[in-house]
């Protein structure tokens, strides 16, 4: 079978993060974004409609969803950086604020969950997937078409080449094999192709491999990116927690020796943890106990800052009903006795915070009295 939608490739993208983009450059990569998000999803429809008809249907369900979904998150994107663009009122701020829209993360539904991908690694992904449907499918290109795949199809494997430097040490000769064999095939039905053999079998299978690498490779780019971020997002939370700990720790101190009854609530340690793990489950469970310490040091912070408060409180109290005794009661002996004693427990530590609290609701009592 045919493809009768002409195949197309993601636009070259304008700028990097945090720059301002030319506005020419902009319009012209807004042009082909827009350009490739139609095309795209007239030949996703192509490939939805050959998948309903192919007794493999079902088995491609998946991949038909996943393509969907990274093609509606582009077109997301690419709708608000339109209005951003506001038909080319923009100045150094609005393109700014485009470059963030383009090589900014966006959920692009990865094959567990949601995958954070810039906009051009979306487009490149969905390539890769568009690809691998045509070949499972066996769309085959027309022969008007078979130079421009081949052209596209050398695009891809040098896309790859460049995604295989990324890939660290541990994994990097696997990736180069898969790239050099990607090559020597590609090499060969271009010469075949050249020669005027039959290429249309060949190029399928060679299609579907490239495509599934290059997914691969941008899969595992992203997750190491997620990765890294969530452990500098770890290592951040970590010292913020440990700053904290240690001042609700000394005023954990303050208060247990100032007042009395004080809290008596544990102050947890961070640094009791351990260094920030790399791998993704333990990352997760050390995040998921970064939280934990959190909530526990608030919680002491609130409680331990209320003792300490109402200390402060009460003292404050003392002391008005003291200025305001001396102009409705001057001269009571027994207002003035309260007082000395209520002066009396805030000048000894700890606090008794009870016999404080009684003293001052005895002089409001009294007070009131005295109307």
């Amino acid at each position: 079978m045919t493809v009768r939608t002409p195949v197309v490739s993601a636009p070259v993208p304008a700028g990097r993060m945090g720059s301002s983009v030319p506005a020419a450059e902009l319009l012209s990569y807004l042009g082909a974004l827009g350009e490739w998000r139609d095309r795209r999803k007239a030949e996703l429809d192509e490939l939805d409609q050959a998948a309903l008809h192919s007794p493999d249907g079902d088995a491609l369900n998946a991949d038909i969803v996943l393509s969907m979904t990274v093609w509606k998150a582009v077109s997301d994107r690419y709708e608000l950086i339109l209005v951003t663009w506001d038909s080319g009122r923009v100045g150094q701020t609005e393109t700014e604020r485009i470059s963030t829209l383009i090589w900014g993360g966006l959920d692009a539904g990865g094959a567990g969950g949601s995958l954070p991908v810039s906009l051009p690694e979306a487009c490149k992904l969905s390539d890769a997937l568009a690809s691998s449907l045509r070949a499972k499918l066996d769309l085959q290109p027309g022969d008007a078409d078979l130079a421009a795949r081949l052209r596209q199809l050398r695009a891809q494997v040098e896309r790859i080449s460049d995604l295989v430097k990324q890939e660290p040490a541990n994994v990097r000769n696997d990736a180069l094999a898969k790239h050099h064999d990607l090559d020597r095939r590609l090499t060969d039905l271009a010469e075949r192709n050249k020669r005027g053999a039959d290429i249309g079998g060949l190029i399928g299978p060679l299609d579907m491999d490239a495509a599934r690498t290059e997914r691969d490779l941008i899969v595992g780019a992203a997750t190491r990116k997620e990765r890294a971020a969530d452990v500098a997002r770890a290592r951040t939370v970590r010292s913020e927690l440990e700053a904290q700990g240690t001042a609700v720790r000394a005023l954990a101190d303050k208060a247990v020796a100032t007042v009395s009854p004080a809290p008596r609530l544990a102050v947890p340690d961070v640094t009791a943890l351990g260094p920030v793990p790399n791998t993704p489950a333990e990352l997760e469970k050390y995040l998921t106990r970064l939280d934990a310490v959190r909530r526990a040091l608030g919680q002491a912070q609130a409680a331990y800052g209320a003792a300490l408060q109402k200390r402060d409180e009460l003292t404050q109290l003392l002391d008005a009903y003291q200025v305001k005794a001396a102009s409705v009661a001057p001269g009571n002996e027994d207002l003035a006795e309260l007082y000395r004693r209520g002066r009396a427990v805030i000048g000894t530590e700890p606090v008794d915070l009870a016999r404080l609290g009684a003293l001052v609701a005895a002089y409001q009592a009294y007070l009131e009295g005295t109307k």
